[in-house]
């Protein structure tokens, strides 16, 4: 089988040997060619439609296709499947442990304190006293949950389908869950049902204090509203990793805020050492004619 790899931003030279050595019967090339069956994608701009017509599967290396999805050359009848890397996941679930502890541990109030050279010891909570709410109980969210209940944490998910598992509490409400988070992380795909989900309301919901981890996508949050919340204390900090314009941009007033943590949207970077073994496996299986892992489903989004 022939595998075209066109990911954006993706160097060739870091994939294709660990893509070669995981999946030795493909021949992978760099340029569009009339026999290529599979693609290897990352964001736009996408081959021309028409280029590839024996193309039957498109493999994203990314966990996020909203901007695929959005693409006019992505062919409607071709299968999409997201890239379920272990080793994202395994980053992911640090981040969101990082952030976590960070705001439980008052890391983030005893940095202030030190910038003011201010001798100022906090009480202390343990894990149990604390509820983290995830937005989002897919893998992410899944090995998200795992390791915040085996430290103890109180986890509360929002899902489409409540389900029950060890330490993990799920729920269909939003409401609720906005209520009952100390902190609340967001790994929510985007799609047109959750853009803007994160507004005036939703943090109105929120408890007076409370905290934001946005891992997920910027569009998720009005970040205007955002800032009035944090402004007015609504929430007591934020910790920012995804933004509605990227690179976000040198005036924007989240930069200079001393309630938000901004990162360069690196919460989960796809790593080729752990994803290619994954989606060359994912390739075998395409030709094989078996149904690929992490198909996305059109019309949810993800």
């Amino acid at each position: 089988m022939k595998i075209l790899f066109a990911a954006q931003g993706e160097e060739p030279a870091r994939w294709l040997p660990l893509l070669a050595q995981s999946f030795p019967d493909g021949e992978f090339v760099l340029a569009p060619q009339a026999d290529v069956e599979a693609a290897i994608v990352t964001r736009p701009p996408l081959p021309p439609a028409g280029a590839l017509p024996r193309l039957r599967f498109v493999q994203s290396l990314w966990m996020g296709v909203d901007r695929l999805l959005a693409e006019a050359t992505l062919p409607a009848h071709v299968p999409l499947a997201r890239c379920l890397d272990p080793g994202m996941i395994a980053a992911m679930t640090e981040t969101v442990l990082a952030c976590v502890l960070d705001w439980h541990r008052d890391r983030h109030r005893y940095r202030r304190a030190q910038a003011e050279a201010r001798w100022q010891p906090l009480a202390q909570h343990l894990a149990a006293d604390r509820t983290v709410g995830l937005l989002g109980y897919g893998v992410l969210g899944q090995a998200a949950a795992r390791a915040l209940a085996g430290l103890g944490f109180e986890v509360l998910a929002w899902t489409r389908k409540p389900s029950a598992s060890a330490g993990v509490a799920s729920s269909a409400d939003l409401e609720h869950v906005l209520a009952a988070s100390d902190i609340l992380v967001c790994l929510l795909p985007l799609t047109p049902a959750t853009r803007g989900l994160l507004d005036r309301q939703a943090f109105a919901r929120m408890k007076k204090g409370a905290a934001l981890a946005n891992l997920a996508r910027g569009e998720i949050a009005v970040e205007h509203d955002l800032l009035a919340a944090l402004d007015e204390r609504v929430l007591s900090h934020a910790y920012l990793d995804v933004f509605a314009e990227e690179p976000l941009p040198p005036a924007h007033p989240f930069w200079r805020h001393p309630a938000v943590t901004v990162t360069p949207h690196v919460a989960a970077l796809t790593d080729p050492r752990t994803a290619a073994p994954w989606v060359a496996a994912n390739l075998a299986r395409v030709a094989r004619c078996e149904r690929p892992l992490g198909l996305v489903d059109r019309a949810r989004g993800y």
